[in-house]
């Protein structure tokens, strides 16, 4: 098998991150005691179908809020840069503003804490999908330099975004 063969082959068979967070499957229906979401079919929702009958459901955790319980973020968004200093209020505001339209539709995509470290702000998410959400909003107010890493093995997205004036 020559290098390119090889190369394709290891594209193909690539395994699946693991998401230790990632909710079992389980029949009926479920209620996370914390954040009021819904489980049915094999989905967390704010709102429950119409035929659920929910006072037969069970209480489960779901995967959101056993994140932010226990700190693990699967997302992390780190900004930086003299544009952060001057707009800081203008930021949060629009960081704030994508995560409720995320989590309109989304149960599971929070985020867990906003924190600083020296001149940066650190957003924790409890998905990958409101980490880049976050940095690409960013991206398209305010321009910036970004970059995305996925983890190799791991439900982990760590986003970079930067902007000096």
């Amino acid at each position: 098998m020559d290098k390119y063969q090889q190369s394709q082959k290891n594209q193909l068979f690539k395994t699946d991150t693991h998401d230790p967070y990632r909710s079992q499957r389980f029949e009926g229906s479920a209620i996370c005691p914390q954040c009021d979401s819904v489980y049915h079919a094999g989905n967390w929702t704010w709102k429950s179908p119409e035929n659920t009958v929910i006072h037969d459901a069970q209480t489960v955790t779901c995967p959101a809020c056993r994140r932010i319980d226990d700190n693990m973020p699967a997302g992390t968004l780190t900004l930086s840069g003299s544009f952060l200093l001057n707009h800081r209020n203008e930021i949060i505001n629009l960081i704030e503003n994508t995560e409720k339209k995320e989590k309109a539709d989304h149960a599971l995509e929070r985020i867990i804490k906003m924190t600083d470290s020296g001149d940066d702000l650190i957003v924790t998410t409890t998905g990958i999908h409101l980490a880049s959400r976050l940095g690409h909003a960013l991206e398209a107010a305010y321009n910036g330099d970004s970059d995305y890493q996925y983890g190799d093995d791991e439900y982990v997205l760590t986003v970079s975004w930067k902007r000096d004036e």
